[in-house]
């Protein structure tokens, strides 16, 4: 089992890093594997609309991070995606990525995963990002474990937002419990 944290957001270290990583971290405590990526300095370009992927069954863009990230997605079981809120709905990077994962949803190569929403805002619109990113998980049919808000817009305030750190623990926990009952 493999849990992967993606932060959309262009801040390294930033809030949303810190929900996400709030959630590997129980993983990771309990022995699980995790990674984590940040979208932060990662060239991602946006989708053409060529639909040459409908017959290559990949991307047709090569010069940039894209694919390696996407490879690093089909190798886990459960995706935590994360994304600050940026007027109302998930920053532009991350949408740029998620929309050249169209290119894996002609053979639903994601299908099966288990997905979590992480929204990080500064006072307003979280929820309508975690709609686009579980718009996202539901296209491609990875079934939910449930989605984080916090409160955040300085370097580190959403780990004060305690109500979101301790969902975050709470879906880690859950994570930790469906490997345990899936090995025993």
């Amino acid at each position: 089992m493999k849990v992967l944290g993606i932060s959309g957001s262009m801040r390294k270290d930033g809030n949303t890093a810190d929900l996400v990583n709030v959630i590997l971290e129980r993983c990771h405590g309990a022995g699980i594997k995790t990674e984590f990526v940040s979208l932060a300095g990662k060239k991602i370009h946006p989708c053409l609309g060529c639909e040459k992927c409908k017959e290559k069954k990949w991307c047709v863009i090569e010069n940039d991070d894209w694919d390696s990230i996407a490879r690093k997605i089909l190798d886990c079981d459960v995706l935590v995606i994360g994304s600050p809120t940026y007027y109302y709905d998930v920053c532009g990077h991350l949408k740029n990525f998620i929309d050249r994962t169209y290119s894996l949803y002609h053979d639903r190569k994601l299908a099966g995963r288990k997905g979590i929403a992480v929204a990080v805002q500064a006072n307003k619109g979280a929820s309508r990002t975690i709609q686009t990113l579980e718009g996202f998980l539901s296209t491609h049919e990875f079934s939910s474990l449930g989605s984080v808000k916090g409160d955040g817009y300085h370097e580190g305030e959403v780990l004060a937002d305690k109500e979101a750190v301790e969902k975050a623990q709470k879906i880690g926990d859950k994570i930790v419990r469906l490997v345990k009952r899936n090995h025993h």
